[in-house]
């Protein structure tokens, strides 16, 4: 099994800054790429950005500039910096894993888009 675990959200005012954390858990755990993703009342979710083991990001172009994202790999943790907030990033913030191997006690598996609970972020005066 692997486990995400997201934390950092909150309100906070336009103009402000939050950080996301994601940790994800399992035994024995290789992850490949790990993002983060959004979805406000209405709307379907969409890509903010991700990042592979090796560094390489994406980022959405409705972001660039404000966010950015970043992994410890020693930790199987992904960070989503968010700076100059608007209301229009209201949603709620999920992390996701695309593929992560891991061990069940017996042996390796492979797991696929894994997602964590979510974490709201509100950007309100």
């Amino acid at each position: 099994q692997v486990h995400l675990v997201e934390s950092g959200g909150g309100l906070v005012q336009p103009g402000g800054s939050l950080r996301l954390s994601c940790a994800a858990s399992g035994s024995r755990l290789s992850i490949d790429a790990m993002g983060w993703y959004r979805q406000a009342p209405g709307k379907e979710r969409d890509l903010v950005a991700t990042i592979t083991s090796g560094g390489i990001t994406n980022t959405a172009n409705s972001v660039k500039g404000r966010f950015t994202i970043s992994r410890d790999n020693a930790n199987n943790t992904v960070y989503l910096q968010m700076n100059s907030l608007k209301p229009d990033d209201t949603a709620v913030y999920y992390c996701n894993v695309d593929r992560a191997r891991f061990h069940t006690g017996l042996y390796y598996t492979t797991a696929y888009d894994v997602w964590g609970q979510g974490t709201q972020v509100t950007v309100s005066s």
